[in-house]
């Protein structure tokens, strides 16, 4: 899809087919979204289908998870008119942390951080992530949250597989996602679903 062109109908999810699969083999995620915020109306649409569930409900800061979280999460946070806060992979952050370990999608034991002063007690957060495969690193970041003190708003992100992780984040938790219901089945076995 041309990154100029804006279709004429714009269902929910559009957008997806600006998604390019994995040409480089197994050490990659099977799909690359970030072709999707080079184009301006799929980025807007996008972020307006995961905040759209949330209308209303009182939220106090966006986070958005390292590393591509951050660009859906800071333009979550600008559509709203809150504050973004980044949550990040171990080491980066030079002031006082909260460290929580967790094994990605690959199945990689990491460690995620965010920093102390940013979460008071009763902090309502929408957290936000590219991807959640496995929920791995969706649940590290929702600890992390609520180690604080801070409640979790919510949970969006472009797609929430039908994985055991996905399920306990869908079920705990009020989630937003892109994927429509006909094209979970395929993304969940990692196949795109215009082909």
């Amino acid at each position: 899809m041309d990154l100029c062109h804006v279709p004429t109908t714009r269902e929910k999810g559009w957008y997806l087919a600006l998604m390019a699969p994995n040409v480089k083999g197994r050490n990659y995620a099977w799909l690359d979204p970030s072709r999707l915020y080079c184009h301006p109306q799929g980025l807007q649409d996008c972020v307006g289908d995961l905040l759209q569930p949330f209308q209303g409900d009182p939220i106090d800061m966006v986070a958005g998870i390292d590393a591509m979280g951050f660009i859906l999460g800071a333009a979550a946070a600008a559509a709203l008119r809150k504050g973004f806060l980044a949550i990040r992979k171990a080491g980066h952050l030079c002031v006082q942390t909260l460290a929580q370990p967790y094994t990605d999608y690959s199945g990689r034991e990491k460690v995620m951080e965010v920093r102390t002063d940013a979460i008071s007690p009763g902090l309502r957060i929408l957290l936000v992530d590219q991807w959640v495969e496995t929920g791995g690193t969706m649940r590290a970041a929702i600890q992390l949250v609520e180690r604080l003190g801070g409640v979790v708003a919510g949970v969006a992100a472009i797609c929430i597989e039908d994985s055991e992780g996905g399920r306990w984040i869908r079920e705990h938790y009020k989630c937003a996602h892109c994927v429509p219901p006909i094209l979970q089945p395929r993304f969940d076995r990692h196949q795109f679903g215009w082909d």
